[in-house]
């Protein structure tokens, strides 16, 4: 028995014990088993698309729409789209058929079992800087509704979400699932009703030319602004933090299988796009009333559109409702996701597991601090340069899936992430995401002139598209997979190509853990589950490596 099983905490449980108990309450770091996936695939779609319900895609719309007109915000949201919607595909699909989050995706898609705590941090990076522009956008309707000061809004809204957040994938479904239909209504109607009332604004809002007043659109207008969009590229891993938990892929459901995985996974961003859309149109609706400084702020976007169609003494009431409403949805997911993110890093670099409520803490603590910094008056500056970083990870993933698997079949069809099957670092994905993300932030900065300073997020997605399959034909997929067996004769698919739902007792923990949780131990002749190899501090549950060939293995 290693020195990790042995040593135990004060109450007499051992800390791996400690570390089961709480990853069981909705799988962190971990995968997914089929016992645990009772939802149907349109309550997991409903849950995941409940995340999106934030504010700041009228922010980022309103942003883009007042710096360079309605023409060139509208084809930057398009474009941002369509890249996040091809990217977003491939992605979704892996953690809804292999019931794995976006982490332990990238491990078996490029990076390796250490190489992806790089984009973990990434992703753990997202979750605060969102969770900061969402609590900054409630803080302003704090103070409009109940007077509030901003940093005494900021604090507020960090901690409504603690006790909210603590709990799991049971917790966060209830409150999605009862809150979107009353968030939908809020959004939508007045919208509805300025169009309906008031035609002329449909004419002012396309005719808008921005603060430089050329008009027209223009390829550098365009690119700056789908650079701003481009940052939500990495919202696709909250998305799969829920479509992990879709039911097994069958004859039966396949049809409303795929609309959940479509909807939920790559569609949100035709929502969002959507919001951001709506952002430009209330932002040039008020921007005469309250002035180029307010008029991104959602608060006063929908305050004036309440103030159209409803008597004034509900319009503050409804527009604040709205605007909490909105920020508990998504900031309940940006928290979550964002602990699983930095465990996760945090595990496997440590192989020690803190409990996620550490980190729940950790993730509100750099949020609170970016909102106390005022960052919602550079939120563009941030997102732009954050965007390069989340796009140079996400695509060089997403082709890693579509071309290095499918194509060249040079990295694994099944997703592996268990320690002792994979390499370390996989150059691959290190390689390319470095390589993309380094170049494009140089541009950004405006390293090699002025005029390339809008080209960086196509940089980022050009750069990963073409090193990712470069890599992999250079190292001819050999740093995917250390080992091809893990020393158990069951099978880990069934006769569907689901993961399989037989169980298997780790021989560590003593909790019973279906078939691609777990290897066989290298010491004993039992099996151990991913949690317990993650925190095996002297590795001797861990496989030794063998020769691995490095065609794909086959898959569903």
């Amino acid at each position: 028995m290693s020195t990790t099983e042995s040593r135990t905490t004060t109450d007499g449980q051992t800390a791996a014990d400690q570390a089961v108990k709480e990853t069981l309450e909705d799988y962190t770091l971990r995968f997914a088993p089929r016992s645990y996936r009772r939802w149907t695939p349109m309550v997991v779609a409903t849950t995941a698309l409940g995340g999106i319900a934030y504010m700041a895609d009228f922010s980022i719309g309103a942003g883009i729409g007042l710096a360079h007109g309605t023409g060139n915000a509208l084809v930057a949201i398009a474009v941002a789209a369509v890249v996040i919607f091809i990217t977003g595909f491939p992605l979704a699909y892996y953690g809804a058929r292999y019931n794995i989050d976006l982490d332990l995706i990238t491990r078996g898609s490029g990076f390796g079992y250490y190489g992806s705590v790089l984009t973990s941090v990434i992703f753990a990076s997202f979750t605060f800087i969102f969770f900061a522009l969402e609590g900054s956008i409630m803080a302003q309707g704090l103070k409009l509704g109940f007077g509030l000061p901003l940093w005494l809004g900021y604090l507020v809204s960090t901690l409504l979400v603690i006790p909210l957040v603590i709990y799991g994938m049971k917790a966060l479904s209830t409150l999605q699932v009862w809150t979107t239909p009353i968030w939908l209504v809020l959004m939508v109607a007045p919208l509805v009703y300025l169009v309906a009332t008031d035609p002329s604004t449909v004419d002012r809002f396309l005719a808008y030319a921005g603060t430089d007043g050329e008009g027209g659109v223009n390829t550098a207008s365009v690119l700056l602004g789908a650079g701003v969009c481009l940052s939500l590229i990495a919202q696709i891993g909250e998305q799969i933090d829920y479509l992990r938990f879709m039911p097994p892929k069958t004859e039966a459901n396949k049809r409303s299988w795929w609309t959940a995985v479509v909807m939920a996974g790559p569609g949100w961003v035709v929502l969002g796009a959507l919001k951001q859309a709506i952002g430009v149109f209330l932002a040039v609706y008020i921007l005469a009333e309250v002035g180029p400084a307010a008029a991104p702020e959602p608060i006063q976007q929908f305050r004036s559109a309440f103030d159209t169609m409803m008597p004034s003494w509900l319009v503050l009431p409804l527009a604040v409702a709205l605007v909490v409403i909105s920020q508990i949805k998504i900031n309940v997911t940006n928290a979550y996701s964002g602990s699983l993110a930095w465990t996760n890093s945090f595990t496997r670099v440590t192989k020690h597991y803190p409990g996620r409520l550490v980190f729940v803490l950790v993730n509100l603590g750099f949020a609170l601090a970016l909102m106390e910094a005022d960052m919602f008056s550079f939120l563009n500056d941030i997102l732009g340069f954050y965007s390069n970083c989340a796009i140079a990870w996400v695509v060089t993933v997403a082709t890693d899936i579509g071309i290095n698997k499918y194509v060249l079949k040079l990295s694994p069809l099944q997703p592996e992430f268990r320690r002792g099957m994979l390499y370390a670092v996989n150059p691959v994905g290190v390689v390319a995401f470095l390589a993309a993300s380094g170049l494009s932030i140089a541009l950004y900065f405006h390293a090699l002139g002025d005029t390339l300073q809008p080209y960086s997020p196509v940089a980022a997605a050009l750069i990963a598209f073409v090193v990712t399959p470069l890599m992999a034909i250079v190292t001819r997929g050999k740093y995917y997979v250390r080992r091809t067996d893990d020393g158990i004769d069951e099978p880990l698919l069934d006769a569907d190509g689901n993961p399989s739902a037989v169980t298997l007792d780790c021989h560590v923990c003593h909790q019973p853990y279906e078939r691609p949780d777990v290897t066989a131990c290298a010491t004993h002749d039992a099996v151990v589950c991913s949690l317990c190899l993650s925190t095996d501090k002297i590795g001797d549950h861990v496989l030794p490596a063998a020769s691995a060939v490095a065609s794909a293995t086959p898959s569903s």
